[in-house]
């Protein structure tokens, strides 16, 4: 087997943003001690059930980062021990708010050596209306220390369709990612989900337009690309080196263990995921199957989120045949409308294609 990703979920947070449907809640510092001796217990299980080495480790949530430098050092040095190979990719997904220089220093020394930052706007009123706690000083202050504590891997995220966002505040942000010298962003639009706040009051928001948001989406991709920040999947921009080692194993349709309450694992074509139930993942985890996983149809939607797209190649290799020609006709309005390209080593999405994935995709899948 080649190596997997790990995924470890942190589901706590010290409040919960209005437009968040993740699984997370806030808890006392008691549950939170015994939710990652759990976790340190499970690793340890699972690492002895399955055979294989982790050459990523990503920790999210909720807010990992509220756990503190200790209980962090923890889980990785478990997962060093169980998993993970020597040139592991370890992702640790932080809030700007009441980190400290000692925080990035001791998490640095155990080795997490890329850091994902909640920036979403750096206009601290757009801040404000996302029920963000930090302003952009306190993300600018969280870089620095990232930064001098060595992890100079850092990724931002930016939120597009922010309630009474413009294309000139959109600008200000990037501009602010840029000079932060950070070499990743994720842009991502806001998605109005139902059972959360932000739905209950969608109609007051004053939330930009769809045309709007899809000009949002246009500029940030040349913005970022004119600054040396390529576009690699739909909602994912690095420098050339930098891109989420991690995420790719999502988009490649690879294999992966998640451990916690809510994550989800691809292993031996099988996928399964734990329930949303903290207090029952302490007591005694359980995995629920989700189906097969892995075939042409998965593997196609998957890649077709990247902008290299499927390739002829990767799929004779995988599968022992060429891209299905049906996939391809079904492929040939959307290259005359510019939404597709295709040549003979590869079927891929255009910028505008990203736009409208979600349909193309069950179009021509």
């Amino acid at each position: 087997m080649e190596n997997i990703g790990l995924y470890l979920h942190i589901p706590f947070c010290s409040s919960k943003c209005p437009y968040c449907d993740f699984y997370s809640f806030r808890s006392d510092r008691e549950f939170i001690s015994r939710y990652v001796d759990k976790m340190n217990a499970e690793i340890i299980k699972k690492s002895g059930e399955i055979n294989c080495k982790a050459d990523t480790l990503y920790i999210g949530g909720g807010t990992p980062s509220l756990l503190g430098f200790s209980q962090i050092a923890q889980l990785v040095s478990t997962a060093k021990s169980r998993f993970l190979t020597r040139d592991s990719e370890i992702t640790l997904e932080c809030n700007p708010y009441g980190v400290t220089e000692e925080f990035f220093n001791k998490i640095s020394e155990c080795g997490v050596n890329r850091i994902s930052l909640g920036l979403q706007s750096a206009n601290d009123e757009e801040r404000r209306k996302l029920g963000r706690r930090a302003g952009c000083e306190d993300v600018k202050r969280a870089i620095y220390y990232a930064q001098k504590s060595g992890i100079e891997n850092i990724s931002l995220d930016v939120m597009l369709g922010i309630p009474e966002s413009t294309l000139d505040s959109l600008e200000k942000t990037l501009e602010f990612c840029v000079s932060r010298g950070v070499p990743h962003i994720s842009c991502y639009m806001l998605k109005i989900e139902e059972n959360t706040p932000f739905f209950k009051m969608r109609e007051r928001l004053n939330l930009p337009d769809d045309d709007a948001v899809a000009d949002m989406y246009l500029f940030a991709c040349e913005y970022l690309e004119s600054h040396g920040i390529k576009q690699y999947e739909i909602s994912n921009f690095s420098v050339e080196g930098r891109e989420s080692r991690h995420n790719l194993k999502y988009w490649r349709c690879e294999e992966y263990l998640g451990i916690g309450a809510s994550a989800h694992s691809f292993l031996n074509g099988k996928r399964f995921y734990c329930k949303n139930d903290a207090e029952g993942f302490v007591k005694e985890p359980r995995y629920v199957f989700d189906g097969d996983g892995g075939s042409f149809e998965e593997f196609a939607m998957l890649k077709l989120r990247l902008t290299e797209g499927v390739l002829e190649s990767e799929v004779k290799e995988r599968f022992g045949f060429k891209i299905p020609e049906k996939l391809r006709l079904g492929a040939e309005k959307f290259i005359d409308l510019g939404l597709v390209c295709a040549d003979e080593n590869s079927l891929r999405l255009t910028r505008k294609g990203f736009l409208l994935s979600n349909s193309i995709l069950a179009e021509i899948l």
